[in-house]
């Protein structure tokens, strides 16, 4: 519990303006550098009492995150170069081939070393080198929720005609109840969706918009999006899930575009996740 909850406090702090706190609270450049290594407690918090420490697993997130820091002390501060896209890079692979994933070995927790990357980007974009734009807000607006909606709506006819077509789909007469529903939304929003968007739409998405137009940007970061996905409920390549994510990924940047907020596009991602699982896996 203290483990997650270490992890949790940031991630939900930068949802609500900390990152300006912590931009006076931590004014030089070496304090920022060593700032986001207190996030290693929370490994240290979990396996110590558990008697399953790995130095290799707490070396290598810790040079992670300090390599992350320090690309993004020396980056330019006038426009995404290099720097930033080996941060993404970094990120992404650690995430996607699952490198720290027995860091907690234990069912239902594999996401934490995830959750501890996000808060390290988090910590890097908004105190570090604040890129703006990224829209990392947990409060609400009503554009949220509209727009969120209607760019799921508009992505559920090519996703339910193509899903199918591809033996991608596979419709299940379940009953979901109203509480089922609402609590595994709420779920897929803050642990799959949040961090998900914050990578390919407020991170990735922001930062080649200004290099290539939104346009290109939106089919780049949409195309990046769906290959992440090759490795999903598959040994090797699974291109029926690629392609259907790269679609999705369209309707999600398109739902980040219209408000330039994380949530809005959260909102999309985490109703087709919803009604996927429950409905259509």
């Amino acid at each position: 519990m203290a483990s997650s909850a270490l992890l949790l406090a940031p991630y939900w702090a930068f949802g609500f303006g900390i990152d300006k706190w912590l931009s006076r609270l931590l004014p030089g450049r070496a304090a920022r550098i060593v700032a986001p290594q207190v996030l290693l407690a929370a490994y240290a918090l979990f396996s110590i009492p558990r008697h399953e420490f790995r130095w290799d697993m707490l070396l290598g997130m810790s040079a992670l995150v300090f390599a992350i820091t320090i690309a993004l002390t020396y980056a330019n501060p006038a426009q995404a170069d290099w720097r930033d896209f080996l941060v993404l890079a970094l990120l992404g692979i650690s995430v996607d081939l699952h490198f720290f994933d027995k860091a907690w070995p234990v069912p239902g927790l594999s996401s934490m070393p995830k959750l501890l990357f996000v808060d390290a980007a988090l910590f890097g974009y908004l105190v570090i080198r604040p890129i703006g734009g990224i829209g990392y807000d947990f409060r609400p607006k009503l554009p949220d929720f509209r727009i969120g909606l209607r760019e799921f709506l508009f992505f559920t006819p090519v996703a339910i005609a193509l899903g199918f077509a591809l033996s991608f789909l596979h419709f299940h007469k379940t009953l979901a109840s109203p509480l089922w529903f609402a609590s595994g939304w709420v779920f897929t929003l803050f642990f799959i969706a949040v961090p998900e968007e914050l990578f390919f739409r407020g991170l990735m998405l922001n930062m080649l918009e200004r290099k290539i137009g939104t346009r290109n940007a939106l089919v780049v970061s949409s195309l990046l999006f769906g290959l992440a996905h090759f490795n999903k409920r598959a040994a090797y390549f699974n291109w029926r899930y690629v392609i259907l994510a790269c679609i999705a990924g369209v309707f999600y940047a398109r739902a980040w575009l219209s408000t330039r907020r994380i949530l809005t596009s959260s909102v999309t991602h985490a109703t087709v996740d919803t009604v996927w699982s429950i409905w259509l896996r």
